[in-house]
């Protein structure tokens, strides 16, 4: 699976090159219309023309950018995933309580984090060594919350809540407790 910072970078550039050229259009035609009230060189077959292009482009750019989200087919086919570890974890009076003091793995094996909540609405959130998110979910009491997840790259990983819980729950961060290795 391919890591979430790299697809971030990559649908940053995709889509900034597709707003500057929107942008761009649209200078162009308010400029072209408005010098002298009215363009005899752009006809509306060519501004609706152009405007159908950039609407083709991008839709095609949103069907292109779908098939990047690494974590998409995790999702549609959870159902006949089975995971190949399972963390219990639980969150109450503003701390996670985890199955172990440290959460290990191996590259590329399928983790489902099943996190309950006994009182209040948390996040969960596994973040890295720079403070980037990797994934967040919310933790709802009553509820079932889980994840599975894939890592894509060896790390050490913090646990955040990314919930607003009260001014304790600030202090929801249990740093280096995830290990992914080779």
């Amino acid at each position: 699976m391919v890591d979430s910072i790299t697809v971030l970078y990559g649908q940053t550039f995709a889509y900034t090159f597709y707003v500057v050229a929107i942008m761009l259009l649209m200078l162009w035609f308010s400029y072209k219309v408005t010098r002298d009230g009215k363009s005899k060189e752009i006809k509306p077959a060519l501004f609706y023309s152009f405007v159908g292009f950039l609407v083709v482009i991008g839709v095609s750019l949103h069907i292109a950018t779908h098939y990047t989200i690494p974590w998409k087919s995790l999702d549609l086919e959870r159902a006949e995933i089975t995971p190949d570890k399972i963390f219990d974890i639980s969150a109450a009076d503003h701390q996670f309580k985890l199955p172990a003091e440290k959460l290990s793995m191996k590259v590329n094996e399928k983790v489902l984090f099943n996190v309950t909540s006994e009182d209040l609405t948390y996040g969960f959130g596994i973040f890295r060594q720079d403070n980037s998110m990797v994934f967040q979910m919310q933790v709802i009491p009553g509820h079932k919350n889980d994840v599975l997840w894939q890592f894509a790259k060896p790390g050490i990983y913090s646990i955040r809540s990314t919930e607003y819980s009260g001014w304790k729950g600030v202090n929801m961060i249990l740093r280096d407790v995830v290990e992914v290795t080779e």
